[in-house]
């Protein structure tokens, strides 16, 4: 079974999520989307990405926690290993890239989607958000990193202090979206965005955004492991768990 769909218009690839409603990440999902991504490296005919969901409900609502829940310590730390490496490569995605966004993109849904450099957001109740802090564990370490070169240090830190839910109305005043347009126009409007930037001059994008995200990549994967380890010991402290259990009955 595939978790990721791709299609291709002109010069610009649309991975679509497509694990269900809820595009919950689990780790045959990461692996995929990985693969996807590593693959579109290589293709000299593809210059630019949109990311996004099959469904107009969940772009997607973070990690699996009924499928996470019960690894053991490897497990999981194999895992999440995987999952903050996958974001640390959308975001370093030497193309221009897309979140288009048709539905509530919750925890590591939201990261995926502050990973891209543009994101455009259904209008109506389409919810964005960090609630980890609501479970007792952090915003994973590269979220964490790039969130404030997006919406700035204050709307950062309240967003990951509170882990409070956002309206695309919140969202674009904050910065956490770019454009908020009707759910049909979400998906074409992407892809124009996505041709504009990539047309007669992708090779001069890469070393503009090689140039602009390189500063925050490095310090990501300098503390990473470091930052890795206290999410770990987090996820399986008794507070945690009980939380966690809790979080389960909304799957």
């Amino acid at each position: 079974m595939s978790f990721i769909s791709v299609q291709i218009s002109g010069t610009t690839a649309t991975l679509e999520l497509c694990r269900q409603t809820t595009n919950a990440i689990n780790h045959p999902l990461v692996k995929e989307l990985s693969g996807a991504l590593q693959d579109l490296i290589l293709n000299d005919n593809i210059h630019s990405l949109v990311l996004t969901s099959d469904n107009e409900k969940f772009f997607s609502i973070g990690l699996d926690i009924p499928q996470l829940y019960g690894l053991t310590r490897e497990e999981f730390q194999n895992f999440y290993h995987d999952f903050n490496q996958v974001c640390i490569d959308l975001f370093s995605f030497p193309k221009p890239t897309i979140a288009a966004i048709t539905g509530h993109a919750i925890a590591g849904g939201c990261i995926l989607t502050l990973c891209c450099d543009y994101r455009i957001i259904a209008e109506g109740r389409k919810l964005m958000g960090l609630n980890e802090v609501k479970l007792g564990v952090p915003v994973p370490f590269p979220a964490a990193c790039v969130l404030p070169h997006i919406v700035g240090f204050r709307n950062a830190r309240e967003m990951m202090y509170t882990g409070d839910f956002y309206s695309p109305e919140h969202a674009i005043s904050m910065g956490l979206v770019d454009e908020v347009v009707h759910i049909q126009q979400v998906r074409p409007r992407s892809i124009e965005k996505a041709a504009s930037l990539s047309y007669g001059q992708s090779h001069a994008i890469a070393q503009i955004k090689k140039s602009h995200i390189e500063p925050i990549k490095l310090q990501i994967e300098k503390q990473l492991d470091e930052k890795d380890g206290n999410f770990i010991d987090r996820w399986y402290a008794d507070e945690t768990r009980t939380n966690l259990k809790v979080a389960m009955e909304k799957f």
